[in-house]
């Protein structure tokens, strides 16, 4: 790879926008972290290169939202062995639910992805090992009908990019680059 900054920006957008559409992309699944030092796997659902927005899908009852609502600071972290880099971000998210945004990404999400907000809120206490889904739903495929409940649980948690950490790892020695303040510069790894 050519080291130059603006060859370090091509490589993380080609490399955010491919984990976003590519579901066997090993950063299809970064882990994102909320300011209660709380982290979780989540499903990158689209990066913008424009606005430098990572877009998830979440339960809109899921614990994270009220946390976001208090301290919406983000570290998202993504990992490629194979290309021998990570990706570190740091970002403000918002939560939409009954934007056009919101709605789109509900149209298009798939009928079991959208089940499972048919469950209980994420985190209720059970008894015994659950779902959470209704019996009904458990292995079905539901009807058009039978997931309008689920639309309201719905939401998307954008994130806009503020800083992005390039860390790529090399038996030549490593190379790091952050981007952020509107500035690119070379850091030591």
């Amino acid at each position: 790879m050519e080291c130059t900054l603006e060859a370090v920006k091509a490589d993380i957008i080609r490399l955010l926008k491919k984990a976003a559409s590519d579901r066997n992309s090993p950063m299809h699944t970064p882990v994102v972290a909320t300011a209660d030092a709380d982290a979780r796997i989540m499903v990158l659902r689209e990066f913008d290169p424009n606005t430098w927005t990572l877009r998830f899908h979440t339960d809109a009852r899921a614990p994270k939202v009220e946390v976001l609502e208090k301290d919406a600071a983000v570290g998202v972290l993504f990992y490629d062995k194979a290309e021998k880099v990570q990706i570190r971000c740091r970002g403000t998210a918002r939560i939409e639910s009954e934007t056009p945004l919101a709605e789109q990404a509900w149209q298009e999400s798939s009928a079991f992805a959208r089940r499972c907000y048919l469950g209980a809120p994420p985190g209720e206490k059970r008894d015994n090992p659950s779902s959470g889904l209704p019996e009904w739903v458990e292995g079905e495929r539901p009807t058009e009908e039978q997931l309008e409940p689920a639309r309201e649980n719905f939401a998307v948690l954008l994130v806009t990019l503020e800083s992005v950490d390039w860390y790529y790892l090399s038996t030549d020695g490593h190379r790091r680059a952050v981007f952020d303040d509107g500035k690119c510069r070379w850091l030591t790894p």
